[in-house]
């Protein structure tokens, strides 16, 4: 069990002076204070922009050489990491194992808390070489208040076996950050109610991931512009976005993208490669294939 009084010395752990009322409030007075310490997570993670930027480029360098992501937490912080990695599949039209979140106590704790799953320092290992995590990898581990045994057994792993770690807390000088290759700390300070690290520490966590993953993936290609280029037009609603990239991309009508996107079998850089061309199908894929997938590339832009 982790020691009470070195988490009590935690930004994340302390109570703020400006909620100490918090159960007097309006419902008006309660919305705008929150408000204003959602802002501040924001600030907490331009503070962590530089080190943000290197894990961007670092866990980009692994997957350019067959590598993959892994995000590992307890409660919160897992949760928050299992969704970043199931949004990868749909924007990004990449592979299901290419980006992986694990969460301490397995899949039901994503629904139920799972009492002690953090405080084992020896789970992670395993749960990261269930899921053949190897030296060519990544690894993020998250942990609000930078404490988490689990998290900082997982580092400890990586670190052994030459993966990239990472590590991603909300607060200063954090334990994992001691384990980790990288250390992104956004000191996001006390929450509004004491302690409940769901709240803007969780903000600020979620900010992060969104920046990690989005980056990563411009970096391997998967964006043209502002486009989600890679994105997979499974349902009605990513079938019209799917004709909207098409046709802002290639400057034609939504009708106009549909065919190509026909004639492509619905792939959306194909078509718009062919739109921007006027190459056929197979073209446009030898193309894209000998740009490794990036469509400015393989558009000669």
């Amino acid at each position: 069990m982790a020691d009470v009084s070195i988490l009590a010395g935690l930004g994340t752990e302390a109570r703020d002076a400006r909620s100490l009322e918090l159960d007097r409030l309006s419902p008006e007075e309660f919305v705008a204070l929150m408000n204003r310490f959602d802002r501040e997570a924001a600030e907490a993670v331009a503070q962590a922009a530089p080190a943000i930027a290197a894990a961007i480029a670092a866990i980009a360098e692994r997957m350019e050489a067959g590598g993959r992501l892994f995000y590992i937490g307890a409660g919160t912080s897992g949760r928050l990491g299992v969704l970043d990695a199931s949004e990868c599949p749909p924007t990004f039209g990449v592979d299901s194992e290419l980006v992986q979140g694990i969460i301490a106590g397995g899949d039901r704790a994503l629904r139920y808390a799972i009492e002690g799953a953090e405080d084992d320092d020896t789970a992670a290992a395993a749960d990261l070489a269930a899921r053949g995590f190897c030296a060519g990898d990544a690894l993020v581990a998250i942990s609000a208040s930078g404490w988490a045994p689990y998290c900082a057994g997982g580092l400890s792993h990586a670190r052994e076996i030459g993966a990239l770690a990472i590590a991603m807390a909300c607060n200063r000088g954090a334990r994992i950050s001691a384990f980790a290759d990288i250390a992104i700390e956004a000191p996001t300070g006390p929450e509004m109610l004491s302690g409940s690290t769901r709240l803007k520490a969780g903000t600020a966590t979620k900010m992060m991931l969104n920046m990690l993953s989005t980056g990563v993936m411009v970096r391997l290609g998967k964006v043209y512009g502002n486009l989600m280029v890679d994105v997979r037009a499974t349902n009605v609603k990513l079938h019209d976005r799917a004709k909207r990239i098409v046709a802002a991309a290639a400057g034609c009508s939504a009708d106009e993208a549909a065919g190509w996107l026909d004639r492509a079998g619905w792939d959306v850089k194909t078509a718009v490669c062919m739109a921007k061309t006027g190459c056929s199908r197979e073209e446009a894929a030898r193309r894209l294939s000998s740009a490794h997938g990036r469509l400015r590339e393989a558009l000669g832009e």
